[in-house]
């Protein structure tokens, strides 16, 4: 049996940031509010943050976040938050460990909507997407040469610990499944690509807040895949913040990461 993680007292504030309007929506509007989120009900999901990629560029640049992602997750984890680690297409290198079988033995859970494997963009969404990524958004002008899949990564990267209650998937419904046994209701999502498999993936923005999970983008631990050669023509930074707007105004507020690092002062006090 996979021992279950300890469900403690504490109420994280995020200052979670959400906007409306735009091209053809009128006057573009930003505003913060404030969640509490418990951290017994609450897991962080780490996405397809791997060892290595097919384009070298998004690989370094993964390889400069993961230390820092580390050291939050890390503080989040010394909380109570649940860690999910979802590097898609590697599970056969976790297989038999704890954290694997972990995610593995929660009870099937019906769900309110399908859990797809995937879902794409909609019509309308395709059209106002702020950035053109059709192929691939790779940035690199040397790219690495792979037919995959199979793919060149085999595990997460190797900077981010996978210990403790952490658990390990890379199914929407293993991952829906735990949370019910868990009674996680509130996801922090990080990882790679703001564009791709953060919004499309089973356990991605757009599942989750389908399934009527409480969602939030993690802006400052994440990257899109987008080359500064096609429109709209901007550097590669700003490419990723237009993605990380367009899931504010059309999916789940965003937050910084420095929120899931502590909790209210005295909310995680012991009960007298």
């Amino acid at each position: 049996a996979a021992l279950r993680r300890p469900k403690v007292p504490g109420t994280l504030l995020l200052r979670a940031r959400r906007r409306s309007g735009g091209p053809g929506k009128g006057k573009v509007r930003v505003w913060e509010e404030a969640l509490r989120w418990e951290v017994a009900q609450t897991a962080i999901i780490i996405c397809d943050m791997w060892d290595t990629h097919t384009c070298r560029l998004s690989a370094q640049r993964v390889a400069v976040m993961a230390p820092r992602m580390n050291q939050v997750v890390s503080a989040a984890r010394s909380l109570g938050v649940m860690i999910i680690h979802a590097p898609s297409d590697t599970m056969p290198f976790y297989e038999g460990t704890p954290w694997r079988r972990r995610m593995q033995l929660a009870p099937p859970a019906p769900s309110p909507t399908p859990i797809l494997r995937r879902l794409p963009r909609e019509p309308d969404e395709e059209r106002d997407f702020p950035i053109d990524d059709a192929d691939g958004g790779c940035d690199d002008p040397v790219p690495g040469r792979f037919e995959g899949p199979p793919y060149p990564w085999k595990s997460q990267h190797p900077a981010i610990d996978i210990l403790g209650f952490d658990g390990i998937s890379e199914s929407g419904q293993e991952i829906y499944n735990f949370c019910k046994q868990e009674g996680i209701t509130n996801i922090a999502l990080m990882g790679v690509h703001t564009n791709f498999c953060i919004l499309n993936r089973s356990f991605g923005v757009r599942q989750m807040t389908r399934l009527g999970f409480r969602v939030v983008l993690v802006r400052d631990l994440t990257d899109a895949m987008y080359d500064p050669r096609r429109r709209p023509f901007v550097s590669h930074a700003r490419g990723t913040e237009l993605v990380v707007e367009h899931i504010e105004a059309r999916w789940c507020p965003s937050i910084v990461s420095e929120d899931l690092t502590r909790v209210i002062p005295g909310t995680d006090a012991p009960a007298s």
